[in-house]
Order: structure tokens, then C-alpha cells, then sequence
């Protein structure tokens, strides 16, 4: 039960990053310094995206759900948990390139319009 409980832990914990990854930005207009946080994560979220690695908390859900007696999976997080939400085909490398740069492209946005509307003040 507790590796069950760690797994499903660690999907969320997944999720949250992924989350702050992408709009973590949107924290930093209030709170500057969430910026050390949160660039450090746009960087690995979208390294990990373009280079096509496994983020490390994959493998470790894995393997609490093998401890727990449960089925593990192959796939990436994001193809195992976020993509049969918001595509119906597979994740493949065209469509991890995608996501690595809206990731960019989302946060870089997010931080022009913070670093301006602080210039204004």
C-alpha cells in the first residue's frame, strides 16, 4: 500500500512540476523570487523535452508501481499520463520538439511581460 501511495505521490509531484514548469512564470509577476526556481525548471523541462530524455521521477514511479504489485509503463510521463488527455495519438520526437519549444515560447512570453510591467513601475 505504500508504494502505491509513493507512486501515485510521485504523480503528482510530477504533474506540479510540470505545471510550474510551464506557468510558473505567472508566480513571479507577484513574487520576483520564484524566478530562481522556476528558470531553472524551464530549463530542464524543456531539455528534457528536446533532447528527448526521461525525466528522472519516470523511472521512480516505475519503480514504486513494480514494489506495489502494479503494471509499470514504458512510456514518458507525458505520454503516459498528459498526452492521452490532450492528444490521442502517441507523443513522438516532432511533437516533443513542440512542447519543449511552447515551454519556451510560453515562459518567454510570461517573462517580457513581467519585466515590463516592473520597468513601468
Amino acid at each position: 500500500m505504500t508504494d502505491h501511495l509513493l507512486a501515485d505521490a510521485t504523480v503528482l509531484l510530477h504533474a506540479a512540476f510540470v505545471v510550474f514548469a510551464v506557468a510558473g512564470g505567472l508566480l513571479v509577476a507577484y513574487w520576483p523570487r520564484v524566478a530562481w526556481a522556476h528558470l531553472p525548471a524551464v530549463v530542464w523541462a524543456a531539455w528534457v523535452e528536446l533532447a528527448g530524455w526521461t525525466c528522472p521521477l519516470t523511472p521512480l514511479e516505475n519503480y514504486f508501481r513494480g514494489r506495489a504489485g502494479e503494471a509499470e509503463y514504458t512510456a514518458s510521463f507525458i505520454e503516459h499520463h498528459l498526452l492521452p488527455i490532450l492528444y490521442p495519438s502517441a507523443l513522438t520526437r516532432p511533437a516533443q520538439w513542440v512542447l519543449g519549444g511552447l515551454v519556451l515560447a510560453i515562459n518567454v512570453a510570461i517573462y517580457v511581460v513581467v519585466f515590463r510591467r516592473r520597468a513601468w513601475q
